[in-house]
């Protein structure tokens, strides 16, 4: 009893290898394709995702923008409201001086625009401008603001008598100058 193996079939083993080659070509299609769809889905949450990123940045530094825009109006115009207390003040000293009557105490009126002085000088140094146009010239809507037309021998719509001065903030107007105005002919 001697130990003998037969040879192999060759038609047996390409049958075999057709057999293994079918049963692993099925699964193998249905992973590629389930790869390249994979792939295409994770390429489009990338572009999503990357598109999400550029529009939080672009907001942020909109945002920054918009804050260092305010920070900088903030810091133009924050002593608005507190000059725009002192104008009254200012007209008020004025006033005084234009109406003191001869008889007045000479110290009294050098202290009166002394203290007139030392208004004007911290008025400018925070940017507010005085609007005192002179006569005949064009009435600005924006920098005026019309009282009442007058008749008179100029052109229309220019101004004729300042009642109160304007003022303006760095370019903003902090008081309109009240004005009259030439009537139309």
């Amino acid at each position: 009893m001697t130990d003998q193996q037969t040879p192999p079939n060759p038609l047996d083993a390409a049958a075999a290898a057709q057999a293994a080659a079918a049963a692993h070509a099925t699964p193998d299609a249905a992973p590629q394709a389930d790869a390249g769809q994979r792939l295409a889905e994770l390429e489009a949450k990338v572009a999503e995702l990357n598109d999400a990123h550029l529009r939080a940045k672009a907001e942020a530094e909109n945002a920054r923008r918009r804050a260092d825009e305010e920070v900088a109006k903030a810091r133009k115009y924050a002593v608005e409201s507190f000059a725009e207390s002192l104008l009254p003040v200012r007209d008020s000293l004025e006033a005084a001086i234009a109406n003191t009557p001869e008889s007045a105490d000479p110290k009294l009126l050098e202290g009166v625009h002394a203290t007139l002085r030392q208004l004007v000088s911290a008025l400018e140094r925070h940017k507010v401008v005085t609007i005192n146009p002179p006569a005949a010239t064009k009435f600005d809507p924006h920098q005026h603001q019309a009282i009442s037309m007058v008749p008179a021998d100029q052109e229309s719509n220019t101004i004729v008598a300042v009642l109160q001065k304007g003022y303006l903030i760095a370019d903003r107007v902090l008081r309109p100058a009240l004005v009259t105005v030439a009537a139309p002919k």
